[in-house]
């Protein structure tokens, strides 16, 4: 295992969780520490811990549980599950904080871990992560006057139900649904409702699997649509749905087998979530934005623009009260669920917007991409991220007819803009581009900023 600078640095800590290859940057003896600095900087009475399908999380897991237990605490174990379900459990149980050991969509050979506190508030580098990190690297650990208990608690019973409040069932019709949770941990939970919802499912993928034989679950790769698309043209399914190995985030295909970007279920489940709640705020990040303010203002909503990332739409959707919070990147992020992200809400929102409208989810979203076409997020590996931003700013700036900095730049003109940032963990900067209907001059322009970028 890669040992920390002599700064303290973790190379696993990232700016949001805990993430590296096993055992390179991240073994049992490791997560041990975490689970004792965890312990004490938050000083956790009670924890929730949950863990995902990969083949490193059970023995990563029962190690940050004995760091927890060595220090005090009392573990509540809710064994696989999702991210959501640690949420979810944290919040409802009054458990002072949870972990989630989890790599997500990450290689299979990766791990990580994913820290909330009471109430289930993210902890990120501004909010005690970099805390502790610090005091994992010096391993200068309280003394405890008692070791915690571990405790196995099943929370699925109550965590259905609320998934189900969100929706009337008695509205929903038998449609028939492709599901492909990839081999991750969405299977049991679509086992669960599927008893519950008067729907035909298809299943691909289904049994949890750590070791992935049909390949990492990461449906924003273009290469891993494929299986879900031909179901669901196969079956003559109404919907088809993917998740990545936590199912934080799920993923939608249409009626045709077309995969459905990001960025216009954002303005899809904005307008549901305001038919629910009118009036309401809805928290989105600054990527790609005008279909989104489009929508949210024609349905009463006020829209809110956060800084990319889970940690702080949620401190955003917190301050605003904001009934729900989207990213093109296919978070969604719920009032109703403790301000957090789900990859089971949505399809669940989704299925009553068809039962309600009687149209297929091309049509609900397909005026969307015809009147904003998107480029997608495109990646550059570079040098110097923020040489290449100040690059872009000097030639695109003095034409711009805005400039917002909310997260990376982002810059308007007449009838396209584009919103360049860097990554938080990679030498990357991360592009986005829309245009007003056209699909031709958001292509022309996209290829000329990648141009520009290319030859730095």
């Amino acid at each position: 295992m890669k040992e920390e600078n002599n700064k303290g640095r973790i190379p696993c800590f990232m700016a949001y969780d805990v993430r590296g290859r096993v055992p390179d940057d991240l073994d049992p003896s490791l997560a041990y520490r975490i689970g004792r600095a965890y312990a004490a900087v938050i000083k956790p009475r009670t924890v929730v811990l949950g863990r995902d399908i990969r083949v490193s999380s059970a023995p990563l897991a029962e190690a940050v549980g004995r760091g927890l237990m060595d220090s005090g605490c009392a573990v509540l174990d809710i064994g696989l599950c999702g991210t959501e379900q640690v949420y979810f459990s944290t919040d409802s149980l009054g458990a002072d904080g949870g972990i989630m050991v989890t790599a997500s969509h990450n290689p299979a050979d990766w791990g990580g871990m994913k820290f909330v506190r009471e109430g289930a508030r993210p902890i990120s580098g501004d909010t005690g992560l970099r805390e502790i990190e610090a005091l994992t690297a010096s391993t200068a650990f309280p003394v405890a006057t008692s070791r915690g208990k571990l405790t196995d608690v099943d929370t699925d019973k109550a965590y259905i139900e609320r998934l189900l409040s969100f929706i009337d069932l008695s509205a929903i019709p038998p449609f028939k649904v492709v599901a492909n949770p990839g081999n991750g941990c969405a299977g049991p939970v679509m086992d669960m409702l599927a008893e519950r919802l008067p729907i035909e499912l298809v299943r691909l993928n289904f049994e949890p699997d750590g070791t992935f034989p049909n390949g990492v679950p990461n449906p924003l790769l273009p290469e891993n649509r494929e299986a879900t698309r031909d179901a669901v043209v196969g079956a003559g399914a109404d919907i088809g749905l993917a998740w990545d190995g936590d199912f934080d985030r799920c993923f939608f295909f249409d009626e045709k087998g077309g995969f459905v970007e990001g960025y216009y279920m954002v303005g899809l489940l904005a307008r549901a979530a305001l038919e629910r709640c009118p009036g309401g705020k809805v928290v989105h990040d600054p990527r790609l934005v005008w279909n989104t303010v489009e929508v949210v203002r024609a349905a009463g909503g006020t829209p809110v623009m956060s800084k990319t990332g889970h940690a702080f739409i949620k401190e955003r959707m917190r301050a605003e009260d904001a009934v729900y919070g989207g990213e093109m990147s296919a978070h969604h992020y719920f009032r109703e669920f403790s301000y957090c992200d789900t990859g089971m809400i949505p399809w669940l929102l989704v299925l009553a917007e068809l039962a309600r409208t009687g149209k297929p989810l091309s049509e609900l979203v397909g005026w969307m991409a015809g009147r904003y076409p998107v480029s997608g997020e495109i990646n550059r590996k570079i040098a110097d991220p923020a040489a290449a931003l100040r690059a872009v700013e000097e030639r695109y700036g003095p034409a711009a007819l805005s400039l917002d900095r909310t997260d990376g730049i982002g810059m308007e003109f007449e009838g396209w803009r584009f919103n360049i940032r860097m990554s938080n963990t990679e030498p990357l900067v991360r592009l986005n581009v829309e245009s007003r209907g056209d699909r031709a001059l958001m292509e022309d322009k996209t290829k000329e900023i990648l141009e520009m970028l290319d030859g730095l």
